[in-house]
């Protein structure tokens, strides 16, 4: 099949890495992978397994982009291309259009968050032939828009593989390479820094677990991508006020999430809202002992209580607790960290 994939983000996060993966699985297999891209984006180095001729420019600068359909049609007729796969909502009705353009195209979208679609889709994007849903809370929300028989799940996926070697020399590098005592008990949490991925509350929880043990170091990594970069700021502040700059290390994006998961001994998801977390799902395959809020996405994941820790949204106080039980019993954390 000739499919080519739409998405017009301009950072790096989950939603692109699970396109990454895709298209290099569905290269794999035999087909032949086009995509368009947004000009000023930061990721297309990630998709370096395609042939330059591959990959389309276009800026689609809302969901009425009628000017890049039109560009993207053409795009789509040059190259005989059978399937058209949008990854962002505002990418939806330009996809949409394109399909109606070009006539024999197929379209399929993947909705990546919890976040409900207009009631205006349901008409606008009549000609969907599949709407891809990744956790089965995301698919609850579709079928408010879509007929069910369009729907499908596909729960988000990673390649194991990658968490399983030299785990022991993973830890010792990432800590080496970063000035961390090898005796010392890192926590850690990962995703774009904003309020809703809840590092704020991270950090608060780490504020009550740093006076009971000192040996707790916490390390935050993800990018914050707002043009003023106003909540890492906040968020460093925060660590200031609270005199524990010396306990904090804070990295903007890992290409390989393995050293560092293998350097780690808790990690927390602290979020305010997730269908189906990459991240968590990464900890969960590199047997981490795990605390998370009860998002939909963390209660899939963690739906038997051995395998990890719940806790309310919110709530930093109770992360602490969790994480506090686990900072005080090493043998619970390997047994959490092994079921899951």
């Amino acid at each position: 099949m000739r499919i080519l994939h739409i998405s017009s983000a301009r950072t790096f996060g989950g939603g692109e890495k699970h396109l990454v993966d895709l298209t290099g699985a569905l290269t794999a297999r035999g087909h032949e992978i086009f995509v368009a891209l947004r000009p000023t984006n930061e990721w297309q180095s990630k998709l370096s397994f395609l042939p330059e001729q591959n990959i389309l420019h276009v800026s689609i600068r809302n969901s009425f982009g009628i000017f890049s359909a039109q560009k993207i049609a053409g795009f789509v007729r040059e190259n005989n291309i059978e399937i058209i796969h949008a990854h962002l909502g505002r990418d939806y009705i330009p996809a949409s259009l394109v399909c109606r353009m070009t006539q024999n195209t197929k379209f399929v979208l993947t909705r990546h968050v919890l976040f409900p679609m207009k009631p205006f889709h349901k008409f606008a994007l009549r000609n969907l032939s599949r709407a891809i849903a990744v956790s089965p809370a995301v698919e609850a929300n579709l079928q408010k828009i879509f007929a069910r028989e369009k729907i499908v799940c596909v729960p988000n996926g990673i390649d194991t593989e990658n968490f399983e070697k030299e785990s022991q020399r993973l830890r010792e590098e990432f800590r080496f390479l970063h000035n961390l005592s090898f005796d010392s008990v890192l926590v850690g949490i990962v995703g774009e820094l904003k309020l809703l991925k809840g590092q704020r509350d991270f950090v608060l929880a780490a504020q009550t677990l740093a006076q009971k043990f000192p040996e707790a170091f916490f390390v935050v990594v993800g990018k914050d991508n707002s043009t003023r970069k106003d909540f890492r700021r906040e968020l460093k502040k925060l660590v200031k006020v609270f005199d524990l700059e010396d306990r904090f290390l804070w990295l903007n994006w890992v290409e390989d999430t393995a050293p560092l998961l293998a350097a780690l001994d808790i990690f927390v998801s602290a979020s305010h809202t997730e269908s189906f977390g990459l991240a968590l799902l990464e900890a969960m395959a590199g047997a981490k002992a795990i605390v998370a809020t009860k998002t939909e996405g963390a209660r899939e994941l963690l739906e038997d209580e051995t395998t990890g820790k719940l806790v309310a949204i919110k709530e930093p106080l109770e992360i602490a607790a969790a994480v506090g039980e686990f900072l005080q019993n090493e043998q619970m954390r390997k047994d959490f960290g092994a079921r899951a």
